[in-house]
């Protein structure tokens, strides 16, 4: 292990209760490795990437300090970026605009980016309205959506902290077979049941928010969807997911020390 403690790196394992569905670690699975991170926020509270820098950066130094590697696992992207990269700028909401662009589709909202900014465009997931219309703002205050400053360098690059990337990117096959078996295993273990005692603390618009699985079977409990829908229609849309996943991936270049299979 290095000498190392984990920090998560997962906007959802950070709620308390969702367990199934983020396919959470458990206290055995820990082997008495110190995990950071995880429950320590309400199902009905917000956690932002700022939030996650924050504790990330916090417990970096404290561990650093105690001699201990920090280990950061997870697969939320957009949190490795912003601890990575840095934060977003710190433009104030457009309320107003805001409102106009959620009627706006999706696909209209990527090319206004693609159209003004075309940098941000490639480094945003274009199905994610949230971080569009995020971008659109900006981008109406600012003309584009400014560069964020590197806080941390792959190994070689000298500044605060070394990073080393190890990542874990399986065949196509083999991916998608595991997303399948994940799903089949989650219905199995409880997920629905889960997802119901969920969504009796929160309201439906926030349980869209945790997650397609919360969302999908948040639809069979409204009676919006069949209960055989829930496997094909998750594991299509959790495939998407990782697609858009080994895209970032790739993205990371000759900084990846090691990729296993």
């Amino acid at each position: 292990m290095r000498n190392g403690e984990i920090i998560s790196v997962d906007s959802r394992q950070v709620y308390r209760g969702l367990d199934i569905g983020t396919e959470k670690i458990t206290a055995e699975e820990m082997r008495g490795v110190p995990h950071y991170l995880i429950d320590i926020r309400d199902a009905g509270e917000t956690y932002s990437a700022g939030d996650f820098v924050t504790d990330a950066t916090r417990l970096i130094e404290e561990m650093s300090a105690r001699g201990k590697l920090p280990i950061l696992v997870g697969g939320t992207h957009f949190y490795f970026d912003a601890l990575t990269r840095g934060l977003p700028t710190n433009t104030a909401p457009n309320l107003q605009l805001r409102e106009k662009l959620e009627e706006v589709p999706t696909e209209e909202l990527f090319a206004r980016i693609r159209e003004r900014d075309t940098r941000r465009a490639d480094e945003l997931d274009p199905k994610n309205r949230r971080r569009l219309i995020r971008a659109l703002e900006i981008i109406a205050s600012l003309g584009s959506v400014p560069s964020r400053n590197s806080l941390f360098r792959p190994i070689g690059q000298n500044k605060e902290y070394l990073v080393e990337w190890i990542v874990i990117d399986p065949p196509r096959e083999e991916l998608r077979a595991r997303i399948d078996e994940r799903l089949a295993s989650a219905l199995e273990r409880g997920l629905i049941d889960e997802v119901r005692r969920v969504r009796e603390e929160i309201e439906d618009a926030r349980l869209n928010e945790l997650g397609l699985e919360y969302k999908i079977v948040g639809e069979f409990l409204r009676n919006e969807r069949a209960e055989e829908s829930l496997l094909p229609t998750l594991s299509a849309k959790l495939w998407q997911y990782a697609r858009r996943q080994k895209a970032w991936l790739r993205k990371l270049g000759h900084m990846m020390s090691q990729v296993t299979d």
